[in-house]
């Protein structure tokens, strides 16, 4: 089944139209992608590597869990969605705003931060999506990156999901 996503204008207003995911866009036209870092409590993130057949990205190590957001859900919504499929956790974001967002030229990025001690034995990982995951602390995944073996994300976001992970209580990881 294809993806439908809403699409929003540049004040960040959903329009009240969709697109599906392989059409071509115009101008003017923007959609909104989540992103969940996962931390216990020893400052580690949680870090999946992508399967070998994503499009995407294929074989790199990427954040906890992250997608496109589906027509008709809020942001919050697809972080759990999305959380929920890859690593079948079940996260309560509804009262929970994303820690940042980030504007690009195709939409919007908002991150989430969460604070959950996961084993990763608990973890049911969506095969399709997600090949292994693992903690990892800030320093690591630096190497990873520079080793092209990490999702590149615009400079900073990975040190700023690190600083702002204990900004707020409210995401409770259910496990």
């Amino acid at each position: 089944m294809p993806e439908i996503w809403d699409v929003y204008d540049v004040n960040r207003q959903k329009t009240g139209r969709t697109i599906v995911r392989e059409q071509s866009w115009g101008n003017e036209k923007y959609h909104l992608i989540v992103h969940t870092g996962i931390f216990n409590s020893r400052g580690e993130m949680l870090i999946q590597k992508r399967c070998h057949a994503k499009r995407a990205w294929p074989d790199l190590w990427d954040l906890s869990s992250g997608g496109s957001a589906m027509a008709g859900e809020e942001s919050w919504q697809a972080a759990e969605r999305e959380t929920l499929e890859e690593l079948g956790l079940c996260l309560n974001l509804r009262d929970v705003r994303p820690h940042f967002t980030i504007n690009y030229e195709r939409g919007f990025d908002d991150f989430y931060a969460v604070t959950a001690d996961v084993e990763i034995s608990s973890l049911t990982l969506q095969a399709s999506e997600v090949s292994e995951a693992r903690w990892a602390d800030l320093e690591e995944i630096r190497a990873m990156e520079k080793d092209h073996a990490f999702v590149p994300y615009f400079p900073g976001v990975i040190e700023l999901l690190f600083q702002v992970r204990d900004n707020y209580d409210g995401a409770i990881c259910q496990k």
